[in-house]
């Protein structure tokens, strides 16, 4: 028996036992970032761990900044109910296809975030955002420690506010410019979990590691109390929302993809993605259209030798239906597709690679070209986070 040949009997075992070891998948990434985490121990531990429990691992393609560190210290964590955010919508019939043009509406560049992107070399201790519109100069937001900015900082919908876990669990939130700065929670997931706001920006969606008198899990915690309801519909990494409530996150084991909303009514997967008889596995999501009807991930060929980690990866090679599982054509020129975002109106930032840099090229929401801009060089080392429109 070959190598690939154990690890796909692997992965369909762990399908038949429905194990989502999440601890276990960040302790597999800890090698990656180069920071000296007694290594050797926690690749042991993952061999014997996941011959035990009969989880599939694999490891993600070398162009994937690489992930944190895997050793979040146990911190108890003690829940609260918070406000309900943002009621869900009603999801009992298929999301409707979007409309042919729509007259009198103009689709324009808006304003994009950007972090660090991984790099050659040992990583600084700060790092920052910056905020870009094209035809405008960039404008640098606050600086947070370089890891968590690279692997987990996130903004707000309404661009007011940024959140991030650093390496020792604690869950931090402040406003863009740097201003506001106050911890919220310590224990957090700085990995898999990484936090995610919801459509509101009230809220964020956290997972707490393990700790004494507090179990492990996903919660959202509202921003404003610091409160913690549990959220038992993401078991997964790297939640996205959509601005109608949609929730979407990959499940971490088989490679596919879970469409839901908070209540979990309309629980489903992606076809096409993970499963048996499935072409593709995806590890990594990027962003969600506004009515949760197409997903930008990093989609890979499930007969691949390498795929898959817990660290998040905001590359995107495709963009899919998520009720079809149909890839959606977009013009891009015979360029290489980098990432995709969503901005509120529904349309695409699409960003492409060239010899000499990013291009953005802006897409209507039917899929047809608008515009494009190159990017500053000073970006060139940086990637998107968010399109805040």
């Amino acid at each position: 028996m070959n190598d690939q040949r154990l690890r796909l009997d692997l992965v369909e075992l762990a399908e038949e036992v429905t194990v989502v070891d999440l601890r276990d998948r960040t302790l597999r990434t800890s090698r990656r970032l180069g920071i000296q985490r007694a290594v050797a121990t926690s690749a042991a531990a993952l061999v014997l761990i996941a011959a035990a429990a009969g989880t599939a691992f694999a490891i993600r393609p070398d162009q994937s900044p690489p992930p944190l560190p895997a050793d979040s210290p146990s911190v108890t964590a003690t829940p609260s109910p918070p406000p309900d955010p943002t009621p869900p919508p009603t999801k009992n019939s298929p999301v409707a296809p979007p409309p042919e043009g729509s007259a009198g509406t103009t689709v324009t560049f808006g304003r994009l975030v950007y972090g660090p992107a991984s790099s050659d070399g040992e990583y600084p201790a700060t790092g920052h955002l910056l905020s870009w519109q094209p035809g405008k100069t960039p404008d640098r937001l606050l600086d947070l420690p370089f890891v968590a900015a690279l692997t987990n900082a996130t903004v707000s919908p309404d661009g007011r506010r940024a959140a991030w876990v650093e390496e020792n669990g604690d869950l931090w939130v402040a406003d863009v410019d740097g201003s506001g700065r106050r911890k919220l929670g310590e224990g957090a997931d700085n990995n898999c979990g990484s936090p995610a706001w919801s459509p509101n920006s009230r809220q964020l969606t956290v997972r707490l590691n393990p700790a004494a008198g507090a179990s492990a899990g996903a919660r959202l915690l509202d921003v404003s109390s610091g409160a913690y309801s549990e959220l038992p519909v993401f078991d997964g990494c790297h939640a996205v929302w959509a601005a109608d409530g949609t929730l979407a996150f990959a499940d971490g084991t088989s490679g596919g993809v879970v469409i839901t909303d908070r209540t979990g009514a309309d629980r489903r997967t992606i076809p096409g993605l993970g499963g048996k008889s499935s072409e593709y596995v995806c590890f990594d999501i990027a962003s969600l259209s506004p009515d949760g009807r197409r997903l930008a991930l990093f989609r890979i060929d499930r007969d691949s030798e390498t795929y898959g980690d817990a660290g998040r990866d905001l590359i995107a090679n495709a963009v899919l239906d998520t009720r079809t599982g149909k890839a959606v054509t977009l013009p891009l020129g015979g360029r290489q597709m980098r990432q995709v975002f969503f901005q509120p109106d529904g349309s695409m930032v699409v960003r492409l690679r060239g010899n000499d840099g990013y291009t953005l090229l802006l897409v209507d929401e039917n899929g047809k070209k608008v515009g494009e801009q190159p990017e500053p060089a000073s970006l060139r080392n940086m990637q998107i986070l968010t399109a805040l429109g």
